[in-house]
């Protein structure tokens, strides 16, 4: 007997994708997603994302922070795929109660509900983040495996990007992120997705209802979106050079990141879904490989084919970590996944997807403002 799962913001970018790949398994699909102008532009409702779904899911219109909205949805759902979310982690840290009442807030009701109304859910997935980790795990000769905190506002404004080691100050040298590493986020964002792994697993607990949660990594593909400004640099990256506008990178260009592609994290996250073996366990979603911003940049305008100025400007943001890559051996070894789309042949399709799109005026420098004028921008 097929299930039924209802995804909330599976209108979004990840979401529709899981969407899709369900559909073809045989899931009967509901959505509920608010169609947020940030992710879907001024005409949400003729937004590519949203088309991608329209007419092939039972569509519900509602907010997560709406009782009334979640009630509807959970009618007759067996499986609940939580994504619903904001996820900019610079706009986290001046929009900051939007982001507690959406990210921690909606994720309480759905608990609340699940916990005084009968329903049919046997299991929750929820979409979490690798922000939990804050600037991630280093080895340092002298002390070991180490956390690095946040990184000094004085530090940085003099140029200093690499993190030390906390005990001794010394140099550290990156390595994965394993899920028992220490939880110490450095945004709003990351401090709300931390919170809704830790409610989720709590709760599901004491209730009887299975949780997987899944910390994904830097997730891009095609369907991505290019009207949101706060989040997804390869999309913000590539509406800059389509309007041809120069690219300003922050730090010395060399900050990394783990780049995963679509289809790889909707694979993963249906293996949660359908295995035992995931439950009430908090899974890496990446590739295990760093790339630098600077690389990505210099990558995106060699598969657009238009004259470019990268400038590495020495700017920066408060809140953002240096480095982090995932160690995915939990994934691999208790549920089989391993990613099977590498950087470049994932930059390669993305790219001919945005080829592809009419690509409307870049509205970054408008979000740098705001972070500007909030003093979260050097």
């Amino acid at each position: 007997m097929s299930k039924n799962v209802l995804i909330t913001g599976g209108a979004g970018f990840i979401g529709s994708t899981i969407a899709l790949k369900l559909l073809k398994k045989g899931y009967q699909v509901t959505v509920l997603d608010s169609l947020s102008p940030q992710i879907h532009g001024e005409n949400p409702d003729n937004s590519e994302l949203y088309q991608r779904i329209k007419g092939k899911v039972n569509f519900i219109k509602g907010d997560v922070r709406n009782r009334q909205d979640w009630e509807k949805a959970l009618e007759n759902q067996n499986i609940i795929v939580h994504l619903a979310a904001e996820t900019g982690t610079g706009q986290s840290m001046y929009d900051i109660q939007k982001y507690v009442d959406i990210n921690i807030g909606g994720t309480a009701l759905l608990w609340d509900i699940l916990t005084n109304k009968k329903t049919a859910v046997e299991k929750v997935v929820v979409a979490s983040s690798r922000a939990i980790y804050g600037e991630g795990r280093y080895h340092c000769a002298k002390d070991g495996d180490v956390y690095p905190i946040e990184r000094r506002d004085e530090d940085m404004a003099k140029g200093d990007f690499e993190v030390k080691c906390p005990i001794c100050n010394g140099e550290v040298e990156l390595v994965g992120t394993t899920e028992d590493s220490k939880i110490h986020p450095t945004s709003t964002y990351g401090l709300t997705k931390h919170t809704q792994e830790e409610l989720s697993l709590m709760i599901g607990k004491s209730i009887g209802i299975p949780v997987v949660t899944y910390r994904y990594q830097n997730v891009y593909g095609p369907g991505q979106s290019l009207k949101n400004p706060y989040t997804g640099i390869l999309s913000i990256f590539s509406t800059i050079i389509k309007n041809g506008n120069d690219i300003n990178i922050f730090e010395d260009g060399l900050e990394t990141r783990d780049f995963v592609y679509i289809d790889d994290v909707a694979d993963a996250t249906i293996l949660g879904i359908e295995k035992e073996e995931a439950n009430f366990h908090s899974f890496n979603v990446g590739t295990g490989e760093k790339t630098d911003v600077l690389t990505v940049a210099k990558t995106l305008i060699e598969k657009y084919g238009i004259p470019t100025e990268v400038k590495v400007s020495g700017n920066y943001r408060l809140g953002d970590i240096r480095h982090n890559f995932a160690d995915i051996s939990l994934i691999h070894n208790l549920l089989g996944f391993t990613p099977k789309v590498s950087f470049d042949e994932g930059i390669g399709h993305f790219a001919d997807w945005v080829n592809q799109q009419e690509i409307e005026k870049d509205n970054y420098e408008a979000s740098i403002a705001e972070m500007k004028e909030k003093g979260l921008y050097k």
